[in-house]
């Protein structure tokens, strides 16, 4: 588990990233807290200072929107999703647990 911050230290509507390698980006957004990668998977930015509405985050450079959920891209230019991460509280102080790499094929390979 990594420590973020307290809860009340992170206002609904607002981001905060976690300087983890790859960073991590948490969201408090309706009453929930989420966590993803905290670049986007288009071009190099930090979704943690794109624009949140509800579930959705806008990249702040070329407008791609993920789901904080699923971390599913709704938009294009991004094609790839960007990887969440499990939130928990306890004792007020917000924790994020990495998730597990996710395995995919080798690019370049031949299908």
């Amino acid at each position: 588990m990594i420590p973020v911050c307290r809860l009340e230290d992170l206002p609904e509507g607002e981001s905060i990233r976690v300087a983890t390698q790859p960073p991590i980006a948490v969201f408090h957004s309706e009453g929930r807290l989420y966590a993803i990668d905290d670049t986007c998977t288009h071009q190099d930015a930090s979704l943690s200072e794109g624009w949140l509405e509800g579930c959705l985050i806008e990249c702040p450079l070329h407008e791609a929107s993920f789901d904080l959920r699923t971390g599913t891209p709704t938009c294009l230019p991004a094609r790839k999703a960007v990887r969440t991460h499990p939130v928990t509280v306890e004792n007020g102080t917000v924790y994020v647990h990495e998730a597990a790499e996710a395995i995919s094929p080798q690019e370049g390979s031949a299908a």
